[in-house]
């Protein structure tokens, strides 16, 4: 069986309030959980220390039973300095799509022209 370490949503429509549960892959995300394991509000602030709350000695023994836990999971618990930092990188994140690109060129081209155009008229 395979154990995960995800999150299962609460709360209301609009005011989202998160579980953090071992629950088996197989099952569906707010469905049946084996353990509870801590919250998350995502409404409260940042700083705020009842924001995420985890029973760490727990979660550390799931770990230790092979669970694999969620990315946004995981970030809490690198907060918590309960597993090391993976590094992260997307570069394509940043790259516009493909018709920004073109009209990136295009307005380029235009900007180009309209340099070339005014140095004519100045050489005159």
């Amino acid at each position: 069986m395979a154990i995960k370490i995800r999150l299962a949503r609460g709360g209301s429509k609009k005011r989202p309030f998160y579980r953090i549960v071992a629950a088996d892959s197989r099952m569906p995300r707010d469905g049946r959980f084996i353990e509870k394991l801590g919250t998350y509000n995502p409404l409260l602030p940042k700083d705020s220390e009842e924001r995420v709350k985890m029973d760490i000695d727990r979660v550390k023994y799931w770990l230790g039973e092979g669970a694999q836990v969620t990315d946004r999971v995981s970030r809490f618990l690198e907060a918590a300095d309960v597993i090391a930092k993976k590094d992260r990188n997307n570069p394509k994140k940043a790259v516009p799509g493909k018709k920004a690109q073109e009209r990136a060129e295009e307005k380029a081209a235009k900007a180009a022209e309209a340099a070339a155009a005014t140095e004519e008229a100045a050489a005159e």
